[in-house]
C-alpha cells in the first residue's frame, strides 16, 4: 500500500502550484491593466488627443500590456485543467484557442485604432472613425468570449480546480456575451448601449469581464493547491 508520494509526483505537483500561481498572478494584473484604462475612453466628449488613445492602448483594455498578461494566463489556465488527466485535454485546449483567439481579435483592434490615430494629421476617434474595429470589438469578440468562458466553465465545473460559483458566473457570462453578437444589426452609434461599437456592447461587457478575471486570479493566488485527478472525478453533465 501507498503512503506517500513519490519524487516525480511532488516535483509535478510543485511545478503545477507554480504554474497556477503565475497564471493567477497574470489574470490580477492583466485585469489591473484594463482598470487603469477603461476611464480614459470617457475623460474627452469629442475626439481624444493621440496621447489619450496611445496611452489607453498601452495600458488598457485591448492594449498590449494587458494583453499579453492575458496570453500567459490563457495558456496557463488551459495547461492547469489538461494535466489533471488525458480526460481533461480537450476541454483544457478549447479553453486555451478560445481566449486566444480573442486575444488576436484584440491585437488586430488594437492595431487598426492605433494605426488610423498615427496616420491622421488630425485629432480623431478611433472608436467611429476607424470601421473595421466595430465587428472585431462587437460581434467576433462576443462570440470568441462566450466560448471562451464556456470552455473554462465546463472545465472548472468537471475538475473542481475553483470554488463552485467560478463555473457558474462564467456560464452566466457567456450568456450575456453571446446576447450581443446581433449587435453588428443595429448601427455604429458608440452612445447607443446595443450597437456594433455601442457601450454596452464594448465597454459594459468588458468592463464586467475584467472585474470577473480580477476576482478569478486572486482566486488562484490564494486557492493553496490544485486538486489532484484522483479525486476530481467528473461530475454528471
Amino acid at each position: 500500500m501507498r503512503t506517500g508520494t513519490s519524487p516525480n509526483e511532488q516535483r509535478d505537483r510543485m511545478n503545477a502550484n507554480v504554474i497556477r500561481r503565475i497564471t493567477g498572478a497574470t489574470a490580477l494584473l492583466g485585469a489591473v491593466c484594463q482598470l487603469i484604462e477603461l476611464p480614459l475612453y470617457f475623460v474627452y466628449s469629442g475626439a481624444p488627443p493621440d496621447s489619450n488613445i496611445l496611452t489607453r492602448s498601452l495600458f488598457g483594455l485591448f492594449g498590449l500590456v494587458g494583453l499579453t498578461f492575458y496570453v500567459v494566463f490563457m495558456t496557463g489556465i488551459g495547461h492547469l485543467v489538461s494535466e489533471l488527466g488525458p480526460q481533461y485535454r480537450w476541454l483544457g485546449t478549447l479553453t486555451s484557442t478560445a481566449g486566444l483567439m480573442w486575444l488576436a481579435v484584440a491585437f488586430v483592434g488594437m492595431g487598426l485604432e492605433v494605426g488610423a490615430v498615427i496616420q491622421s494629421p488630425v485629432d480623431i476617434d478611433p472608436t467611429i472613425a476607424v470601421s473595421g474595429t466595430y465587428i472585431l470589438y462587437g460581434t467576433i469578440s462576443k462570440l470568441l468570449m462566450g466560448l471562451f468562458l464556456f470552455a473554462f466553465a465546463t472545465s472548472v465545473r468537471l475538475t473542481r480546480i475553483l470554488p463552485t460559483w467560478t463555473p457558474w458566473s462564467a456560464y452566466v457570462l457567456a450568456l450575456v456575451n453571446w446576447t450581443f453578437i446581433p449587435s453588428m444589426f443595429f448601427g455604429n452609434t458608440p452612445a447607443h448601449f446595443y450597437a456594433a461599437n455601442g457601450w454596452g456592447t464594448t465597454a459594459t461587457t468588458g468592463g464586467i469581464l475584467m472585474l470577473w478575471l480580477l476576482v478569478v486570479g486572486i482566486t488562484l493566488l490564494r486557492q493553496p493547491s490544485l486538486t489532484p485527478v484522483d479525486s476530481a472525478q467528473p461530475q454528471p453533465a
